[in-house]
């Protein structure tokens, strides 16, 4: 059935998103050859027959009508084209009630084909909204009816799977009501939607990085930070370590991909200028539903004067701890409660990993009240545990390290550095059962590092060698802040499920994975695969597997996997935490169990977006295992 739309092409502000093939695009990012050769020109579209930004609205009930559609935007001073859900960046929220069958109208009033994926949730594959793996997405001008029942509560969003649409406005906010009484006590609830936002066309972005992955980066070394360098750390020392990161043609500040030089940071669509206000009374015990919805921006969340106690992870309720910060990666979700008890205003601060730019709101008991902004904390510097080294004496708390070995570099002559080589195993479909006796659940990895043959070649620049154990490691930038600010930050090792481990048993196999690139080519891939060249990772029906993720790379990823909980090892089988976005830091490894109880076709991959064309793989979960 076709719905009318009528997209007046005219001179005027640029849209980003030219419409490509199911092969060149599909999981929402294309192939990197095909992009750079579409992205010359974007689409200019007029404005006038186009409605002004909405006020986000909150919707509910079990039957919800969404339309995608072109919208003027101006976060910057400049007017844009977005593209909106209902005409709100981000687009409204979601109030479902777990148990309802729900059912949702997807209009796509684009000039090209659109779709949405719902992040986090477990459905039939069918509705998982990917186009080229669930369904063959939205056509312009027509719609797409997704109906499912809610077996979930807590926080989760959606957003598009086509195209950037997801960098352009597509996304937005799923709160899910439980059946049964609420575990978490709380008298007001907030979204906080974090996002970044680009007057240039994600295209042009891509196509930037492929030519020079540092372009957007402006916090390189200068000289006057090498004279520092020589005061404190004497000509030896300084030359031997700027020797090793040229050879390495690496930087030790190259955190973020994209910064502030070109994004504006986002909260509830509010600019840092504007600012984002929720209201409260004193005493009461305010939810905050953290949900990390930038395409690129992994952000650091902190209240100053106020304690954040956290309640959920991803969607899934755990026992309570308290803390002053925490990490949330792209896709990630937190829920966390305060308790302001005076009438002061406290400024909702996340600041951008690289430290280039931060959004803010602020929690009031009086919209006339407003709140300092903190400073930005020093940008982090990568150090020898960000590149997979061994650590002789490493400190968790602190962000540097001393001796150093394993980290092996292709293409450079740092033989010193180089540790085991084991490219003669064959076992890049990864599939097959480990030789060795698999840790016990819960508890994690007990296997060796093993970089398999494709990993050496031009897709990958790096090897970790000695990877360190990520559970225990708040990431770059935060490692310190306990011992200089005070400042408890999270841990994924604090993580403990609220209800006991509903599958107890053991793993029947482990597939090794590793984040693989090549940080001067601007390339992505998992074992040095590309997503185009790679084969579907099977798994039977029912299994019980373990995932390992080594990072191979000196950036922090986030992986998602589609349609199946991954659970995470944190040492206590009895309440392992569900999440369905793992973070991985750099030069690290991190263990999950996953049930392999939802047939079909899904996606997994990295959920940065400029990221995602190489760093991906498809999983088919069949009676079988097999691939077909």
């Amino acid at each position: 059935m076709k719905y009318k739309i009528n997209p007046t092409i005219a001179a005027g502000d640029s849209l980003p998103q030219p419409s490509v093939s199911r092969r060149q695009f599909v999981m929402g990012a294309a192939s990197a050859g095909a992009l750079i050769g579409l992205s010359g020109s974007p689409l200019s579209w007029g404005t006038a027959n186009l409605p002004k930004l909405t006020e986000r609205q909150t919707l509910s009930g079990k039957h919800f009508d969404l339309d995608i559609g072109y919208q003027p935007v101006n976060f910057t001073g400049k007017s844009r084209i977005a593209t909106a859900v209902n005409g709100s960046v981000p687009g409204p929220i979601l109030r479902w009630k777990e148990g309802d069958d729900i059912t949702l109208r997807v209009r796509n009033h684009l000039a090209h084909d659109s779709s949405i994926h719902w992040h986090g949730m477990i459905l039939p594959a069918e509705m998982d909204g990917v186009p080229g793996m669930s369904y063959a997405g939205i056509k312009p001008g027509e719609y797409f009816d997704y109906a499912f029942k809610v077996q979930q509560s807590g926080t989760y969003w959606y957003h598009s799977h086509s195209g950037f649409q997801e960098q352009t406005g597509v996304y937005g906010a799923i709160v899910i009501e439980p059946k049964d009484p609420d575990p978490v006590s709380y008298d007001r609830d907030y979204v906080v939607q974090l996002s970044d936002w680009s007057d240039e066309a994600p295209e042009d972005i891509y196509a930037k990085l492929k030519k020079r992955g540092d372009y957007y980066n402006f916090n390189e070394r200068t000289a006057g930070d090498l004279w520092r360098d020589i005061k404190e750390k004497g000509l030896s020392q300084t030359w031997s370590e700027r020797s090793m990161w040229n050879q390495m043609r690496m930087s030790e500040r190259d955190i973020a991909d994209v910064t502030a030089y070109t994004y504006t940071y986002l909260m509830n669509g509010a600019t840092p200028e504007q600012g984002w206000t929720g209201l409260f009374k004193r005493g009461e015990k305010i939810r905050l539903r953290f949900i990390n919805s930038a395409a690129m921006t992994i952000f650091d969340v902190r209240i100053p004067s106020l304690k954040m106690t956290v309640v959920a992870a991803d969607g899934q309720n755990v026992e309570p701890f308290t803390i002053d910060e925490f990490r949330i990666g792209v896709a990630e979700t937190y829920d966390v409660v305060v308790e302001p008890n005076d009438d002061s205003a406290y400024c909702v601060f996340a600041q951008s990993i690289d430290r280039s730019g931060f959004s803010r709101g602020t929690l009031s008991p009086n919209p006339a009240l407003s709140a300092p902004i903190p400073n930005m904390d020093p940008a982090p510097i990568l150090s020898h545990r960000d590149m997979g080294m061994a650590m002789a004496g490493m400190n968790h708390g602190g962000e540097g390290a001393s001796t150093m070995t394993g980290m092996d570099h292709s293409g450079h002559d740092m033989s010193s550095m180089k540790g085991m080589d084991h490219s003669q195993h064959d076992m890049a479909d990864m599939n097959m059962p480990m030789a060795t006796p698999l840790g016990k659940a819960g508890y994690g990895s007990n296997k060796e590092i093993t970089h398999v043959k494709t990993e050496f070649g031009p897709q990958v620049d790096a090897r970790a060698n000695s990877p360190q154990n990520g559970l225990d490691d708040p990431g770059i930038g935060l490692r310190d802040h306990q011992q200089l600010y005070g400042r408890k930050v999270l841990r994924y090792s604090q993580l403990r499920n609220l209800y006991p481990t509903q599958d107890r048993r053991e793993p029947s196999r482990e597939i090794q994975l590793h984040l693989t690139g090549n940080m001067h080519r601007y390339m992505w891939s998992v074992n040095g695969i590309p997503f185009a060249d790679a084969k579907p990772l099977a798994l039977s029906f029912g299994e019980r597997v373990r995932i390992t993720l080594v990072n191979d790379s000196m950036m922090t990823h986030p992986i998602h996997l589609h349609g199946v909980w991954s659970e995470l090892e944190t040492g206590d089988p009895e309440y392992i935490p569900r999440k369905h976005t793992i973070l991985v830091q750099p030069g690290s490894k991190i263990s999950y169990l996953v049930t392999a109880d939802a047939m079909g076709r899904w996606a997994y991959h990295c959920h940065l977006l400029y990221h995602m064309p190489g760093m991906m793989r498809e999983v088919r979960i069949s009676h079988n295992g097999g691939v077909a």
